[in-house]
């Protein structure tokens, strides 16, 4: 691991930004990443940058002033997500590399064009989740590799839920262009089970859409209505390139289910993953056999104990200065986009859509 560090700048201000910031400064009882060295806080609305900035004793500049910044090697872009390519494309004009929110665009297209112009310019593309890099992922593709599972037959993913607009104060983009399920919480599970199984080679899915508005009953917006724009119940299929078949489910309309997240099915043991969306939890495992029974698998991997947004971001600071690639890399993130429209063309088509771009399995992390 390096010993230096790397200046970054953040663009975009709102609720996320504040785990980013207590995992990089050590908050919450988490060691910190000394390798990203915070140089300013930027957004469109200067005084949300500010007032994120006195929050945590930071800097804030304008987003012209940041992308002018030589100090500054790489910009965290938490803008909304039709915002996430766009920026990204101006950060990478100014010749920083960029760590974007997920997903990488709201559209394939759009973040192959991100992708390509970083390639262009000899610059480097990251992208959240990096949730897969916690110790509970990471012991879980422990289990999986080592072959105790046996031949993996597939597994079932699902998160399922209301709907947003019970708790976040603006929830209207969750409803929009970009917004949605698969869009919103499907890359967290799509990467990890990239992680845990390799290349996705083809899916199959249904969808439905069954309010065109709904009202939101948090603050401050309590009682306003918002239309929608999206697909917000999707299920599916993914089928492996290694075989393997995974039955998924991504929804805002569910009142309440019983399903865990992350399942993965082999022939000789069955394996609960945790929730992707944290970065640690219970892995379970279960021999096949009715006398069998699930028994907890030790988690020694690091980062299980805390909500470590921006791991991501410091395994790809550590990347650029030691010249090794990034696990949240780019050719992952898009892996992942074209995964997540292609369950939109295979509901609208009625077919089986073939996944084109390549991607290897990130490298299992042991610390950054």
């Amino acid at each position: 691991m390096s010993d230096k560090r790397l200046g970054i700048g953040f663009i975009g201000t709102g609720n996320i930004s504040s785990a980013y910031l207590k995992a990089i400064l050590g908050k919450d009882g988490m060691p910190g990443f000394p390798v990203l060295d915070i140089k300013a806080l930027s957004d469109m609305r200067p005084e949300a940058a500010s007032a994120r900035a006195s929050e945590f004793g930071l800097k804030a500049m304008s987003i012209e002033d940041m992308l002018a910044d030589p100090e500054i090697g790489l910009v965290v872009n938490l803008t909304i997500p039709r915002a996430h390519v766009e920026v990204g494309l101006k950060c990478l004009a100014a010749g920083k590399h960029v760590y974007s929110e997920k997903p990488l665009g709201i559209t394939f297209a759009e973040g192959r064009k991100l992708l390509d112009a970083a390639n262009a310019a000899g610059l480097r593309i990251g992208s959240a989740p990096d949730t897969f890099l916690g110790g509970a992922h990471q012991q879980a593709r422990a289990v999986v590799d080592s072959g105790a599972l046996g031949q993996i037959v597939g597994g079932t993913a699902f998160f399922q839920c209301p709907g947003h607009e019970s708790w976040h104060p603006d929830p209207a983009f969750y409803y929009d262009l970009g917004g949605g399920p698969m869009l919103d919480m499907g890359p967290y599970y799509i990467t990890d089970l990239v992680n845990l199984l390799g290349p996705v080679a083809k899916v199959s899915a249904m969808s439905s859409r069954l309010r065109g508005e709904r009202t939101i009953t948090s603050e401050p917006k309590k009682g306003q209505t918002m239309p929608v724009h999206i697909d917000t119940h999707v299920t599916g299929a993914l089928g492996f390139a290694s075989g393997a078949i995974v039955q998924i489910g991504m929804s805002f309309d569910v009142a309440a289910h019983k399903h865990v997240p992350l399942e993965i099915y082999g022939t000789e043991q069955s394996l609960i993953v945790p929730d992707p969306n944290f970065f640690g939890g219970d892995v379970e495992l279960r021999k096949r056999g009715r006398e069998e029974e699930w028994v907890k698998v030790p988690v020694d991997r690091p980062y299980a104990d805390g909500n470590y947004r921006s791991l991501g971001v410091a395994d790809m600071a550590s990347g650029i200065l030691e010249n090794r690639p990034h696990r949240a890399n780019g050719d992952l993130a898009l892996h992942v986009l074209e995964v997540m429209e292609a369950f939109e063309h295979a509901a609208r088509e009625g077919r089986t859509i073939e996944i084109r771009t390549p991607v290897e399995r990130p490298a299992p992390l042991a610390s950054v």
